[in-house]
């Protein structure tokens, strides 16, 4: 292999790696809004067929005792009027509500010939 061949593969392999890094950046600047599926509620307002009551973030940012309202942080769920249900008191691993995405759900391994 003479050093021209040498140093256009590895100027092509730069550019694959580059244009890999510009996506995964731009992914994860457009899925950094985690905190929309977020919202504040009432830990003692459960209605089985209703969910929890949603309440002003204040009463999640505070310690206070003082209030009536238990506030909790609440990821993800569906909202109906002033309350919400389906979701999770605990974010998911990655730092946001899990919403699927490549290999989400998906199975490995290779089919034998």
């Amino acid at each position: 292999m003479t050093d021209n061949t040498t140093q256009r593969r590895l100027r092509s392999g730069t550019v694959a790696l580059g244009g890999v890094g510009l996506l995964a950046a731009a992914l994860t600047a457009c899925s950094s809004d985690s905190d929309v599926d977020k919202r504040c509620i009432d830990r003692n307002s459960y209605n089985a067929g209703k969910g929890y009551k949603v309440v002003s973030d204040k009463y999640c940012k505070s310690s206070s005792t003082k209030s009536s309202v238990n506030g909790g942080w609440y990821y993800g769920g569906k909202k109906k009027g002033s309350r919400v249900g389906s979701g999770s008191f605990t974010k998911s691993s990655g730092g946001g509500v899990t919403r699927g995405g490549f290999g989400s759900g998906g199975k490995g391994g290779s089919s034998g010939g």
